[in-house]
């Protein structure tokens, strides 16, 4: 059920916002018409805006409402919310573009929009408090460690049902009490078997043990919040989460995280994609897939199925550069390798195989920098050899990435190549930031155009 939630409740919380906002502007052009501010415009024009709306609405996830989040975090959601739409209706809506009295019905619209929208975002939120209350939509929590102030968290989950947490109980090695599953070292066989969601920290738990508990969580996708104390002294970003009176630290939030930061990506990888695909991809594609077809029957994509975010597989697409073969998705390719036709040589060699994977950013499966994707066979023997191995999939690979500029590209021969990688898209995922995307590429272009050493 829970899960079930999470993918039904984003699409009818969007379909009702926009019911809601269309019903709100006609409402409004109601009103100022009858107070002679607003000239008598015709319904369907406001379609068009009520688009607008949804889309700034779901861009900016303004369906992800926190469940220990107040409602004044909900307001100011909306008020950002707010601030583009009024923005894009002074800029683009036509119908308000030859009023005399413009910023007054913009206000108008404005205000009614703060007072309505206010209203019903609000009052998803309390449904939604009510609905965790009744036992729905719950996340599976447990303590590791118990003592100090981890019995004051557990009270807290006891007390705000509203809250949705499903508290399990604790693993420590000195508790004996009726919600101790069992010691610390028990916890690692019985996590996998209890669905969790969330996974909170004592404050006094050895440094060494915490950094255990937390690579763990990053391999299993799980969330995890430290109570606050002296084991803090950990390499990671740290951010806070509120449960009404009470703080926790959230361990492992990545600056991807931050809807402004996932939206400003979002929308540079749509923008820089499509002007690829409108202006290269458009003639490149049937260009060289001429070419491949006249040197080797096959097709012109070579699809691949790799994991994206979250270990979630994907089809990934290159200019097909070898002759068809069992052994793609298990044998890497080798300097020199047989099943490179000409062409794909001429393809690898600069990079041009590559080029399809715009395609699979548009899509939303990859962004323009990230973690190289790597096949599914490759994952699957990686993940038992390398520490925090996984965690790499905590956000969308990329055509290109950090470790690629620093020279990891290619075939990987030796196990501290791939070492090397992880680590290089571990600090990239936690250290995100706009201006290290633009420095990655510009480095890319000048590997691209001097370094082909192992490009193969």
């Amino acid at each position: 059920m829970k899960r079930r939630f999470d993918i039904y409740f984003p699409w009818l919380f969007t379909l009702a916002d926009f019911l809601v906002v269309l019903f709100t502007l006609w409402i409004a052009d109601f009103l100022l018409e009858k107070l002679g501010i607003l000239s008598q415009i015709d319904f369907l024009a406001y379609l068009p805006l009520a688009g607008a709306w949804m889309l700034i609405s779901v861009l900016r996830k303004d369906y992800k409402i926190g469940r220990t989040e107040e409602y004044d975090h909900t307001l100011k959601n909306l008020g950002v919310t707010l601030f583009w739409f009024l923005a894009v209706m002074a800029i683009l809506w036509t119908p308000i573009e030859s009023e005399d009295d413009r910023w007054l019905q913009i206000l108008g619209f404005g205000s009614l929009l703060l007072l309505f929208m206010g209203s019903f975002r609000v009052g998803i939120h309390m449904v939604l408090r009510v609905y965790r209350i009744q036992g729905k939509n719950y996340r599976n929590a447990i303590i590791v460690g118990k003592g100090g102030t981890s019995p004051r968290l557990a009270d807290v989950f006891k007390i705000r049902k509203d809250f949705g947490i499903n508290f399990l109980g604790y693993f420590d090695d000195l508790a004996d009490c009726n919600q101790t599953r069992g010691g610390i070292s028990t916890f690692f066989e019985q996590a996998p078997r209890l669905d969790l969601d969330l996974i909170y920290i004592h404050e006094h738990l050895e440094p060494s043990l915490v950094k255990k508990v937390i690579d763990f969580a990053d391999e299993n996708y799980i969330k995890v919040k430290m109570i606050p104390g002296g084991s803090l002294q950990l390499e990671k970003n740290l951010s806070f989460s509120r449960y009404g009176d009470f703080f926790v630290i959230n361990v492992n939030d990545i600056p991807l995280d931050h809807p402004i930061n996932s939206l400003a990506k979002r929308a540079f990888d749509l923008m820089f994609a499509s002007l690829v695909t409108l202006f290269i991809l458009s003639w490149l594609i049937p260009l060289v897939g001429i070419l491949i077809k006249l040197e080797s029957r096959g097709p012109i994509f070579f699809i691949q199925k790799r994991n994206g975010v979250n270990n979630r597989v994907f089809n990934c697409l290159k200019f097909r550069s070898m002759t068809p073969n069992d052994y793609a998705d298990t044998q890497q390719a080798t300097k020199n390798d047989p099943r490179v036709t000409r062409i794909g040589a001429f393809l690898r060699n600069t990079s041009l195989d590559e080029m399809p994977q715009f395609l699979n950013v548009l899509s939303g499966d990859m962004s323009i920098v990230g973690p190289r994707p790597h096949t599914i066979p490759m994952n699957e023997t990686f993940k038992t050899q390398i520490e925090r191995y996984n965690s790499r999939h905590k956000i969308r690979p990329g055509i290109t990435g950090l470790a690629q500029v620093r020279g990891y590209r290619g075939e990987i021969e030796n196990s501290h190549q791939i070492r090397s990688r992880v680590r290089l898209d571990y600090f990239y995922i936690n250290n995100w930031s706009f201006l290290l995307d633009m420095e990655i590429m510009v480095k890319t272009v000048y590997e691209l155009i001097f370094n082909r050493e192992n490009a193969y």
